[in-house]
């Protein structure tokens, strides 16, 4: 699916060489901060425009280059182009025409939108599942970064599918030591992973994701890079799959009250 004062204590915690349980507290400690950070709306007010190279579902397994504009009800984006090159004539004129039926009907996009951001939610309350699912290694300085690694709580009860492959990952968190905001979060299932006792699907070993975020102008940490990879079988030998590669990057901070028809001429210049 976060301050200053905890990472101080953390950091004293380990520095006046604490016990197992007292250096787990401290890790535990991190990582609730963090995603308290990643909850508050308030750490995530400021809307940008940027650069997005995106396979994934979505663009059909092709690698799309876009300009995206992002409104207070959702992401306006153009498509500059398909695979490393440009667009054609046609399809660039097509393109155009997506936008201006966005301004022209600027509910459908937003219904649109909001759909989109469920999506985003539900990758949301996944990431707090950290905070009760798993157990943490004693955080570690790594730079500007405290590293904690993190492996399944065997007492936890999944509630869902999506669940029970998230919660059969390890890996690693990298939280910013200064703003306890995430920096890096990566995970794989170090073996398969059965669903409905086999009887739904398997996932295989080595099924993962990885997150890097970065902090923009204007203090909001924005994701600059998402890999997601995860395979497997389900029922009847058809394949689970979800893979999604995309970097986002010369992001402009705009301004809070942007409207959708702004950002439709802003990709039109």
């Amino acid at each position: 699916m976060r301050f200053v004062a905890g990472v101080m204590v953390s950091l004293c915690l380990l520095g006046a060489g604490s016990l197992g349980a007292q250096s787990s507290n401290a890790a535990k400690q991190v990582v609730e901060s963090m995603l308290t950070h990643e909850s508050d709306p308030a750490q995530h007010r400021n809307l940008y425009m940027y650069l997005s190279e995106e396979r994934s579902e979505r663009t059909g397994g092709h690698l799309w280059r876009e300009r995206v504009v992002e409104t207070s009800v959702g992401k306006v984006r153009l498509l500059l182009a398909e695979d490393g090159k440009p667009l054609g004539a046609d399809r660039a004129t097509l393109e155009r025409a997506k936008l201006a039926q966005i301004e022209l009907h600027p509910e459908e996009f937003q219904r649109r939108a909001q759909a989109t951001k469920s999506d985003e939610d539900h990758a949301e309350q996944m990431l707090t599942l950290l905070g009760k699912a798993f157990l943490f290694n004693d955080p570690r300085v790594d730079g500007s970064d405290l590293e904690i690694g993190f492996r399944p709580d065997p007492a936890y009860k999944t509630q869902s599918l999506e669940e029970r492959v998230l919660h059969a990952m390890s890996g690693t968190i990298l939280v910013d030591q200064r703003t306890l905001q995430l920096h890096r979060i990566e995970g794989k299932t170090p073996s398969d992973v059965s669903l409905g006792y086999g009887l739904l699907g398997t996932v295989h070993a080595g099924s993962g994701f990885n997150t890097t975020h970065e902090m923009e102008p204007g203090g909001d940490w924005k994701d600059a890079t998402v890999n997601t990879a995860i395979e497997g079988k389900a029922m009847l030998f058809k394949e689970i799959g979800r893979n999604e590669h995309m970097i986002h990057s010369e992001f402009q901070r705009l301004a809070p009250d942007i409207s959708v028809a702004q950002a439709v001429e802003m990709l039109e210049r």
